[in-house]
């Protein structure tokens, strides 16, 4: 677990440097989707998913 955490904590740090420089390349696509697998396997998934689906749910309200 405390792996996963430090490589979320280093993709997102490289991913945010990326998108603030407009470096939009395939490293950024890799480091995109290395950021969302290491996130889905931490504490952070469960929440983020509820939040989804409560945006989704509430679309329809609108």
């Amino acid at each position: 677990m405390a792996v996963t955490v430090s490589l979320v904590a280093l993709c997102g740090l490289v991913l945010f440097f990326l998108l603030r420089s407009h470096s939009l390349t395939a490293g950024s696509a890799f480091t995109a989707a290395g950021f969302g697998f290491f996130l889905a396997s931490t504490g952070a998934a469960e929440p983020i998913n509820r939040l989804v689906t409560a945006l989704v749910d509430a679309i329809p309200a609108l």
